[in-house]
């Protein structure tokens, strides 16, 4: 990579390929959640990392881009970690409780990721681009804000049984 230019064009593959593993990672971790309204909010990111997946499709196309071709390693990582906490977890109210940690630490990784896309979109002076992934931030910091409410809001407690 040369400039930033390419180096967002990168950004955004990574991004792409984080948003295409966490749709097929998402259904395992709504057939394994316990509690209904941890499930639903799963479910509704589902839906949403789809939505995300296809504006990341858009920003390409409109940079002339073809999204494919990287493979994001961190999301890779954190999903294999997740997938080995479901493996150990013996208890519903344990297993929701660490799925909620596992899904923050996806979310923590998009909101970085998302971030940096935004400031660089804006410094490329792809300002229409930048709205779009900014877009995509908000959810992203929604969806972590949701999953705290959860823990905060009894899912903990009951694993401390």
């Amino acid at each position: 990579m040369k400039n930033l230019k390419e180096l967002f064009e990168h950004q955004l593959k990574d991004l792409y390929s984080a948003e295409s593993q966490l749709v097929s990672a998402l259904p395992k971790m709504v057939k394994n959640a316990s509690d209904s309204k941890l499930k639903k909010a799963f479910e509704s990111h589902l839906k949403e990392t789809k939505e995300q997946k296809k504006r990341l499709e858009e920003i390409c196309t409109e940079l002339g881009i073809k999204p494919g071709g990287e493979k994001c390693k961190a999301m890779a990582g954190l999903i294999k970690e997740a997938e080995g906490f479901i493996e150990e977890a013996e208890s519903d109210e344990v297993m929701d409780a660490g799925l909620i940690a596992e899904a923050q630490r996806v979310e923590h990784y998009e909101i970085s990721g998302y971030g940096t896309a935004v400031r660089y979109a804006k410094e490329l002076g792809h300002k229409e681009i930048a709205q779009k992934l900014q877009k995509t931030l908000d959810e992203e910091y929604d969806a972590d804000n949701k999953l705290d409410k959860l823990a905060e809001g009894r899912l903990n407690e009951e694993a401390m049984a």
